[in-house]
């Protein structure tokens, strides 16, 4: 994880609030936060939605499909863990580098 500044609009505390809290709660804010057009047009909280809705669809189905027990309460906790640590870089104003999902997002032009 890499953590990086983007000089981009001024980014508010509002934006951070909204980025924090779609890394802590996905998938279900960042899909509540498509469906407003003044949320999910600012840059920064854009970036951060799409990595939030994709890290959270990704832990949630992984966390679905493996049998249930100690593995399934570590990666748990782990996914829980990046949330926390993602969500505080974001309510620190930076931008999140999540491995493969930025990579993707950026060649979409979602991030």
């Amino acid at each position: 994880m890499s953590e990086e500044q983007h000089p981009d609009t001024e980014i508010t505390q509002d934006d951070r609030l909204w980025a924090t809290i779609s890394y802590i709660f996905t998938p279900i804010v960042p899909i509540i936060l498509l469906f407003i057009n003044a949320k999910r047009t600012r840059p920064f909280i854009k970036a951060h939605l799409a990595q939030g809705l994709i890290f959270g669809t990704v832990a949630w189905l992984l966390i679905a499909i493996l049998p249930r027990g100690l593995i399934e309460r570590i990666v748990g906790l782990i996914c829980f863990s990046l949330a926390i640590i993602w969500g505080m870089a974001a309510s620190r104003g930076e931008r999140v580098n999540i491995p493969v999902i930025t990579d993707f997002l950026r060649k979409m032009n979602w991030a």
